[in-house]
């Protein structure tokens, strides 16, 4: 096990959260998406954002899709 999946095992239990539920590579991708087009700060508080959408029920696949899209369509870069 590398530290990635201790730290998100670890993470996960201290938040009573099942492990099985996160999709660790698509929030790796959202947030490099975010960082490489964005800012580099952005993508922590996107990653945020994305949790609180799914914590008001958005489905964190289409929520995750669409702030990369939003993110890759971002101007300037």
């Amino acid at each position: 096990m590398n530290t990635l999946e201790e730290w998100t095992k670890a993470a996960c239990a201290e938040l009573g959260l099942d492990p099985a539920d996160v999709d660790r590579d698509a929030i790796l991708d959202l947030t490099r998406d975010v960082a490489h087009n964005v800012a580099r700060p952005a993508a922590p508080l996107t990653a945020y954002l994305l949790g609180l959408a799914q914590g008001r029920g958005t489905a964190a696949p289409d929520a995750a899709a669409r702030l990369s899209s939003l993110a890759v369509s971002w101007p300037g870069h």
